[in-house]
């Protein structure tokens, strides 16, 4: 179209704005992985899998402690419940999302398309919110738990001691440095801490199952204490229940699990629009994390339950946010402990890094799309700034404490995975599977009773979700109105007879009639062209070719038009399009029709009666309105040449 460039003055702002022409391009993503690999060249699922497996492997940094503090001596029965719904909840919802939505968008897309109009924007800025607690939250508490495993090392802990808030902000710094330079999400990198990752961590369970067999009192002691504790055993499962929603933040990964199905590589003759391949081999890639990650959490919440004193797990105790570090050092000294703490370290850090690219590609994937974001939000490096700097605040209010910040992010994860859930529900019942709805309708209902819960027990989550999912609707809004008169036509296409219209008229003057169609017959349009004729003192023998624009969806921002020409009632020719909003469709014809044909075309409206300000309303909200003025204004900003501007007329 013909809107105007500005390029970017100074070497600051082109560095800051780098690669912003090219962001929004068709098919295209926004944020560091911005080109996916095709799918002829993608990784192995495996691969892909170490790549979701920083984020939700690394949990195993804290997991288990959060998890004795929450649960107690019943914490290896409330991990035992949290991987029933893992495996017969989670899993099976998001293996049906990445059939739904096998492009990385995940299950805020396919609630995206389930709910249109503004009440789909809405609800996609709301969970958009909670998105954006569940990845901010992953950087400061992963952040946070990787200076404590710093500050604990034996090592380290006289020099480092109280100094875990300088710590975690400069980890977060770090972070935020590594994306301003630049960011390659690397896969072989993934594998690499994976595998390391995994394979310390199961000499530790199996250190400490040694130990436990080796110490028959330690499994009686726990049994006895159970008993003397909480009664029998119905009585312990219930509780195990009603604790479980505390233990939510061994849920996380699923999200990030299906947003990196674009570097899954799948089968040769996967296309775009039938990626079996991809689907098949993302589905292994969600069953054996699920599995992998079901098992670690059932044998490191046992151990760690039952080697480690009670004491230690509160906050200044030595397990306090790293149980299995603790018991690293413990069993199998400072030197195997030293490299395990950096192994932790290196993934939870890699974990963060994974969370910011995932808000990277989140945000700009929307709310540009919207209308909704400042036009620099395309770029990458000035959303690190932003984010980052959201992660100081983040990290400073909850003081880089590992345990304060899993309320905020169990609830981030909780409200994603049972809006994956509803979604999948609401699929199942659009494409007639009874069967599939009710067991969707059940799970969707168990994990939005974990929600509640967990927000009744911990609402700081809630409360840090609010204020993201505030400001989010605050700023999306304000942006809004600050480009309601941007030209946001992507493309214009006339059919043959539209085409036809054009010609002929480009040889004598382009004349545009704006028309409301009402009952479009012939006297409606006689009447029409009179009323014009008269207002604006025009000889008769000036012929007119009369436009209407009928509004679809007034919430899109960014579409492309198409115009179709008829002849009605053997003498009116017409050109009917369809747009979010009257006034930029008007506007995009025109420059079009400018630019295909030279000449400078002219087009006649009326005034619209009524308030101005409420016909604004009706604009921003509506997509109609005041539309003479708006259109001028639109066409202003779009052409700020007055000699190549089309004419708007209005009597």
């Amino acid at each position: 179209m013909a809107t105007i460039e500005h390029p970017p003055t100074g070497r600051l702002r082109a560095w800051m704005l780098e690669g912003l022409a090219d962001m929004g391009r068709k098919g295209g993503l926004t944020g560091p992985h911005a080109e996916p690999e095709p799918p002829h060249r993608g990784q192995r699922w495996w691969r892909v899998m170490c790549l979701t497996g920083v984020d939700y492997f690394s949990t195993l940094g804290y997991q288990p402690g959060i998890a004795a503090l929450a649960a107690g001596l019943l914490s290896p029965l409330a991990t035992i419940v949290l991987v029933i719904v893992t495996l017969a909840g989670a899993l099976p919802v998001y293996r049906r999302v990445a059939e739904e939505s096998p492009h990385g968008q995940g299950s805020i897309a396919m609630l995206e398309r389930l709910l249109p109009f503004w009440k789909g924007k809405l609800f996609v800025l709301t969970l958009l919110g909670f998105a954006a607690t569940d990845f901010l939250i992953t950087i400061t508490l992963s952040a946070a738990d990787a200076s404590t495993h710093l500050i604990e090392n034996p090592h380290l802990t006289s020099a480092l001691h109280g100094r875990q808030m300088l710590i975690t902000l400069l980890l977060v710094a770090l972070l935020g440095a590594v994306f301003l330079k630049g960011f390659l999400e690397a896969i072989g990198v993934a594998v690499a801490l994976v595998g390391v990752y995994l394979t310390l961590n199961l000499v530790v369970v199996l250190t400490g199952l040694w130990h436990i067999l080796t110490a028959s009192h330690v499994v009686t002691d726990w049994t006895s204490a159970l008993t003397t504790e909480h009664g029998n055993v119905f009585v312990m499962i219930g509780l195990a229940l009603i604790v479980f929603p505390k233990l939510a933040l061994g849920l996380s990964g699923f999200e990030t699990g299906v947003a990196v199905m674009p570097h899954v590589r799948g089968d040769p003759a996967d296309t775009e629009e039938c990626p079996t391949g991809r689907i098949r081999d993302t589905r292994k890639l969600l069953t054996t994390a699920a599995v992998i990650m079901s098992c670690f959490l059932i044998a490191t919440s046992f151990i760690t339950t039952l080697l480690i004193p009670a004491h230690e797990f509160k906050s200044g105790g030595r397990a306090n946010g790293r149980a299995l570090a603790y018991l690293a050092h413990e069993y199998l000294g400072n030197a195997f402990g030293t490299v395990y703490d950096i192994a932790t370290i290196a993934i939870l850090w890699f974990a963060g890094a994974s969370a910011m690219a995932g808000l990277l590609n989140l945000m700009p994937r929307y709310l540009p799309r919207y209308g909704m974001a400042p036009h620099w939000a395309r770029a990458v490096r000035p959303m690190v700034i932003v984010f980052t700097l959201i992660a100081f605040l983040v990290t400073w209010i909850f003081k880089a404490n590992v345990d304060a910040q899993g309320g905020a992010y169990a609830t981030g994860v909780l409200v994603l995975i049972s809006s994956a859930a509803i979604a999948v529900t609401i699929a199942s019942r659009k494409a007639g599977q009874r069967r599939w709805t009710v067991v969707f309708g059940a799970i969707a209902t168990v994990f939005l009773y974990t929600t509640v819960v967990n927000v009744i027990e911990r609402p700081d989550g809630v409360k840090i979700g609010a204020c993201f999912i505030a400001g989010i609707i605050l700023v999306s809004l304000l942006s809004r109105l600050a480009r309601a008169f941007e030209l946001r036509v992507t493309s214009v296409t006339l059919d043959d007879m539209a085409e036809r219209f054009v010609r002929d008229m480009a040889s004598r003057k382009i004349r545009f009639i704006a028309n409301e169609p009402d009952r479009r017959d012939k006297a409606e349009y006689r009447d029409k062209v009179e009323q014009i004729r008269q207002d604006n003192d025009l000889p008769e023998q000036e012929d007119f070719v009369f436009v209407e624009v009928t509004v679809t969806d007034p919430s899109e921002f960014e579409a492309g038009l198409t115009v179709h020409g008829e002849v009605l009632h053997n003498r009116y020719r017409v050109m009917t399009l369809e747009s979010a909003s009257i006034p930029n469709a008007l506007a995009a014809l025109l420059l079009h029709v400018r630019d295909s044909t030279g000449c400078t075309p002219h087009i006649y409206f009326e005034w619209t009666e009524g308030n101005p300000f409420a016909n604004f309303l009706r604009f921003f909200l509506f997509g109609q309105g005041e539309v003479a003025p708006v259109t001028r204004e639109v066409l202003r900003e779009a052409e700020p040449n007055r000699g190549r501007r089309p004419r708007v007329h209005t009597g």
